[in-house]
């Protein structure tokens, strides 16, 4: 296959380990394949004159809407609800955006058909696989391209339990994309809300949530196109979404693609993160999350709190 020279970059590549262990690989296609790419129909769909034209656009050219988190799937309320962005429309209490994804369901440029040959691959599933010890052989296997339109959110998150690999190129079919606000986050949790990846940790049985924006600090950004990030999902494998840019223009692409085990490791749905606040002002915890929680990080709570009483004592005094 032309594309084989991938699986030795990323055999050759070193993982990363800030803000948690992954592997991120920029120029991820030859020049003469990007280009190709990205010129494609199916990719550089732009100069849309409105959302209805993007909309038809799209789906000439071989794109379905898919279910996705954060998302819905009918393009004429999303339409509705982009022409007065202002309005309030939650898919997630931890978000504001209303997005909407569609995947590449019919490809008929040569160069994207045989990406997709390529991507679905046993040389290239093995080689994300060992990289990461995944058993490919216990997990099922998805991929495609997929455009994310203005509005799409997904807030801080390490992705459900279920899911063993996941991976994401950046193919943005305009020279000015790493520019615009619509790249991925990765990310890791405040100190005060470190706990929360140890209750995690501490009970693998139970899936984890999205959290909001604001607990969490932002590590980097992979805006960079032409850019490959792939991780094993964990704990600590934040990573989130929000995209504020003219989609008539273009429309942030990416390659994306996932191992999910075929038996899922956990049997509870993940508590929403509003079950996860521990009021460390008066440490109360009506939804006895503490009792799961590692001592040292109940030792640390409560020091945040004696730190925050002798900032409070301080600041009130008179001088």
């Amino acid at each position: 296959m032309q594309f084989d020279y991938i699986i030795e970059k990323i055999n050759n590549t070193e993982l990363s380990t800030s803000p948690f262990l992954h592997l991120e690989l920029n120029n991820l296609f030859t020049p003469e394949h990007f280009e190709q790419l990205v010129r494609a129909k199916e990719l550089n769909i732009s100069d849309c004159k409105n959302d209805k034209d993007l909309f038809e656009k799209l789906f000439n050219n071989g794109y379905k809407i898919i279910d996705f988190p954060g998302c819905i799937n009918d393009h004429e309320e999303y339409i509705k609800w982009h022409e007065h962005k202002h309005a309030s429309q939650k898919i997630n209490t931890a978000c504001e955006g209303f997005g909407i994804v569609l995947r590449l369901k019919q490809p008929e440029s040569t160069i994207v058909r045989e990406l997709t040959s390529f991507l679905e691959s046993d040389e290239f599933i093995q080689c994300i696989s060992r990289k990461f010890g995944v058993q490919a052989d216990e997990c099922n296997y998805d991929s495609g391209i997929q455009k994310y339109l203005d509005g799409y959110e997904i807030s801080p998150h390490p992705d459900i339990r279920r899911k063993a690999l996941t991976y994401m190129v950046n193919l943005n079919p305009s020279i000015n994309s790493e520019l615009s606000d619509h790249h991925t986050y990765y990310m890791k949790f405040k100190p005060e809300y470190t706990y929360i990846k140890e209750y995690w940790k501490g009970n693998k049985n139970v899936d984890t949530c999205w959290v909001p924006w604001e607990w969490c600090n932002t590590v980097k950004q992979q805006t960079k196109n032409n850019s490959i990030v792939i991780f094993s999902p964990n704990n600590e494998t934040l990573h989130a979404v929000k995209a504020k840019y003219d989609h008539l223009q273009y429309q942030r692409t990416q390659l994306y693609g996932n191992l999910w085990y075929k038996e899922n490791p956990c049997d509870v749905l993940g508590r929403a993160w509003e079950s996860l606040v521990i009021d460390q002002s008066t440490q109360r915890d009506e939804s006895g999350i503490s009792r799961l929680i590692p001592w040292r990080i109940k030792n640390y709570i409560e020091a945040k709190k004696a730190s925050k009483t002798d900032k409070k004592n301080h600041a009130s005094r008179d001088y």
